[in-house]
């Protein structure tokens, strides 16, 4: 009988929004190994019976913060998860893990905020040159790059 692998998923979101969506997508994963990171760790209760990481929370206007989460996302992917897939609802955490996952091959996947209903976000615009895959939750806004296939709220 042959063995079934599952597939080492890293889910990765900040705070607020990007985390209630990521868990939205979470039946989709429902057979795979999936491991969260967030920069919350009272996440944690969200995600029993799930691999939890907390990050340092980083944005654009303090490069500190930033160095030091891209610094543990990078110990998370290489040493203890080494995922085959990243996906992310963002926001700056979860693009860092996507240029990190790139690195080791993973696929990876950019699921653009149901609030941006205008335009992609600046980190999706971002995505949009590193993700495999770049999802947006709002069909007017789909293009040959991007992608509508439905929304997550």
């Amino acid at each position: 009988m042959k063995k079934i692998t599952k597939t080492k998923v890293l889910a990765i979101a900040s705070i607020g929004g990007h985390w209630i969506q990521l868990l939205r997508l979470m039946p989709a994963f429902e057979d795979q190994d999936v491991t969260f990171v967030s920069t919350m760790p009272s996440f944690a209760d969200t995600v029993v019976n799930h691999k939890f990481y907390t990050v340092p929370d980083a944005n654009r206007t303090n490069k500190l913060h930033l160095l030091q989460c891209a610094l543990s996302i990078s110990w998370i992917i290489f040493f203890k998860v080494r995922p085959k897939v990243i996906i992310t609802t963002g926001a700056a955490p979860g693009l860092i893990a996507l240029a990190i996952g790139k690195i080791i091959g993973a696929k990876t996947i950019w699921v653009d905020s149901i609030a941006n209903a205008d335009k992609l976000s600046m980190s999706g615009q971002i995505a949009l040159k590193i993700a495999d895959r770049v999802y947006t939750q709002w069909n007017h806004l789909a293009t040959s790059h991007i992608v509508y296939s439905g929304n997550v709220l």
